[in-house]
């Protein structure tokens, strides 16, 4: 983190400006941070041949492209470096965290944009190689780690949620500069089947002007009524889980109550918090489990270490927490997988 960048919700918020509505707050998208990064995004484009559709790109409450349209809604809160400290400090994670993360999001709703503009979800092949579009969209779905069929982009195994999704990351993975999808899939055969598919629908679409070019805007910046400081303290979550006693006893697997003969040691509490915001982003990147579950896991480990007056040796920073993210992983991939930490 860069010296004198803030750190913590309260340090980040301004009095002026936490409480005036974010319409207000003049947050635009030229002047930012994010215009270099869009400008490098359209030589990305032109790269890959994709120069008829034109996206409109603006400010909203996170990434997303309202169905039917060329618009790209990218979070406001990236406007601004205080903005992404804020965020991070009260969700958990940043999806944009620095100009190659924010490509890699460009690049993914740009393939929801090249769908809709060419309506390819309507084309039989398209149906055969990703799925109906009016397969349900479920926020929370279960999904195949690894799995072969589908590519790798955005974290969270995310292409597996939908047939929409399937094809924007196959085509964010397609138009990557620099990455040679057909030796990294080559033998994933039903993935790479997947890319080909893009490769030869793009190589077709490239002197075709788009059929939908609608860019009406979903929650723009100028809509926005609340303040940040509503805004952060909404709880939009999904239910989180409730917790298991048994957590007692894995959690015992890594760290030691308190023996009382005089060992030099430290509280396991303070470790965990230490690592909640790492392994918020990490484990969501490799298997899913949503940050804001993974929060709400550790800082119940938290409370459960303080109760049990459980500690770790001195010295042994490193082992014990590399202990604490291999049971954290283990619980997330149970409960992205199964539904629950314990089977």
């Amino acid at each position: 983190m860069a010296e004198g960048r803030p750190t913590g919700f309260e340090s980040v918020h301004l009095p002026e400006t936490g409480t005036v509505p974010i319409r207000d707050l003049g947050l635009t998208i030229e002047g930012s941070c994010l215009e270099p990064v869009l400008a490098v995004f359209a030589d990305e484009l032109a790269g890959a041949g994709v120069i008829r559709v034109r996206p409109r790109f603006y400010l909203s409450t996170e990434w997303g492209v309202p169905e039917g349209t060329v618009a790209i809604a990218i979070p406001f809160y990236l406007t601004r470096p205080y903005l992404v400290e804020l965020h991070a400090e009260r969700v958990g994670h940043v999806e944009g965290s620095g100009a190659e993360d924010i490509l890699r999001y460009l690049r993914h709703e740009t393939g929801h944009v090249v769908n809709y503009a060419y309506k390819l979800y309507e084309g039989p092949e398209w149906v055969e190689t990703f799925g109906p579009m009016d397969r349900p969209y479920l926020e929370e779905f279960r999904f195949e780690p690894f799995s072969r069929r589908f590519v790798r982009h955005l974290p969270g195994w995310y292409a597996q949620k939908h047939p929409d999704e399937d094809w924007a990351e196959t085509f964010a993975v397609w138009m990557t500069p620099g990455l040679d999808w057909h030796t990294e899939y080559a033998d994933w055969p039903e993935a790479l089947a997947k890319l080909q598919y893009c490769d030869r629908t793009m190589a077709a679409l490239a002197d075709r002007d788009p059929v939908v070019t609608a860019d009406d805007l979903d929650e723009d910046v100028s809509q926005i009524s609340v303040s940040i400081d509503d805004f952060y303290g909404l709880d939009t979550r999904p239910e989180l889980a409730t917790f298991p006693a048994s957590l007692d006893a894995v959690l015992r697997s890594v760290f030691a109550p308190r023996d009382g003969h005089g060992m030099d040691t430290k509280h396991a509490s303070e470790l965990i918090r230490t690592l909640e915001r790492t392994l918020t982003v990490s484990v969501y990147h490799w298997t899913g489990h949503f940050p804001e579950r993974t929060r709400s896991l550790l800082r119940h480990l938290v409370g459960r270490a303080d109760a049990l007056g459980l500690t770790y040796p001195s010295g042994e920073e490193t082992t014990t927490a590399v202990s604490l993210t291999a049971l954290v992983t283990a619980l997330a991939m149970n409960h992205a997988g199964r539904g629950s930490y314990f089977l």
